[in-house]
């Protein structure tokens, strides 16, 4: 796919370049990120040590007890190969003492003779759970370290909605949001990641044998071309059925684009005023710029 080719050290410099700039004109010099162990917070991590050094960058790896050993391996790999600071925080006990005390509370709210329907605790609910528990660490440690949280999200996710809001959605700052999944593994390769984080199965490591593409329903290769052709080249879904593409998953990828758009825009505002934030007051202008 031409499409999705970029020339990788111009890349490479764009967004180094937009890591720098807009972290220093914010008034910061630092940034935290959470290390997965897999490729798209690898790239960040690469991004912004070359962007503002290895010593302003602070790695945090937050495990699960269901978490892969070789999560925590692989982000260990980022930080030798970069020489960041880093920092492991264990996250179990706090979200199992929250669904815990969930429970508990559920308890106590029942009435003599009064059955409560119990929600089933399903992979999804507890996966983002951890997602925001873990963004609120790094918010958290932002403002420790007065830094930055430096996003790890890209495109393909977002589109397809494969993203927790406000938990690995929610950032500062984000490299990897106009980047597609193909070209995460391109400028990875090409900024050094190591291979073996390049060659894994995209995990979001939410419970054990869990992949991207099999909870998805289709590889990332056949989202980015489809992704491709609706975003950039404006094609219909009629003409994505004359080139070939398989109707049930273009018309499974539409229906996550339209229904994840939600997650993509700030909370929508009730508008009274004539200026109304992210609405006409949204520009660097708007406040003196």
């Amino acid at each position: 796919m031409m499409g999705l080719q970029l020339d990788m050290k111009i890349l490479e410099k764009m967004l180094v370049d937009f890591v720098k700039t807009e972290t220093l004109k914010s008034g910061f010099d630092k940034l935290v990120l959470g290390l997965s162990g897999g490729i798209d917070s690898a790239l960040s991590a690469f991004i912004g040590a070359k962007a503002l050094g290895k010593d302003n960058i602070l790695g945090i790896m937050m495990p699960y007890k269901t978490s892969s050993k070789e999560s925590v391996e692989h982000a260990k790999l980022v930080i030798d190969a970069l020489g960041i600071r880093s920092k492991l925080i264990e996250i179990t006990p706090m979200v199992d003492e929250y669904f815990k005390l969930e429970e508990k509370t559920e308890e106590k709210a029942k009435t003599p003779g009064e059955e409560i329907i119990k929600k089933e605790m399903t992979p999804i609910r507890k996966g983002n759970k951890m997602a925001r528990e873990r963004m609120s660490i790094l918010f958290d440690y932002s403002a420790k370290e007065r830094a930055l949280v430096l996003g790890t999200s890209n495109k393909t996710e977002m589109l397809l909605g494969y993203s927790t809001q406000f938990g690995d959605g929610a950032c500062s700052l984000n490299p990897l949001g106009d980047l597609y999944k193909n070209q995460i593994w391109a400028l990875s390769e090409y900024m050094g990641v190591p291979k073996e984080i390049i060659q894994k199965k995209p995990s979001a490591d939410l419970w054990e044998g869990q992949t991207d593409e099999n909870e998805l329903g289709f590889s990332y290769e056949t989202a980015d071309k489809i992704l491709y052709k609706l975003m950039e080249e404006r094609k219909s879904k009629d003409d994505l059925i004359r080139e070939g593409f398989d109707q049930l998953i273009l018309e499974k990828i539409i229906k996550k684009i339209k229904l994840s758009q939600y997650k993509r825009k700030l909370p929508i505002i009730a508008k009274i005023s004539s200026r109304t934030i992210d609405q006409e007051f949204r520009y660097p202008r708007d406040w003196g710029q």
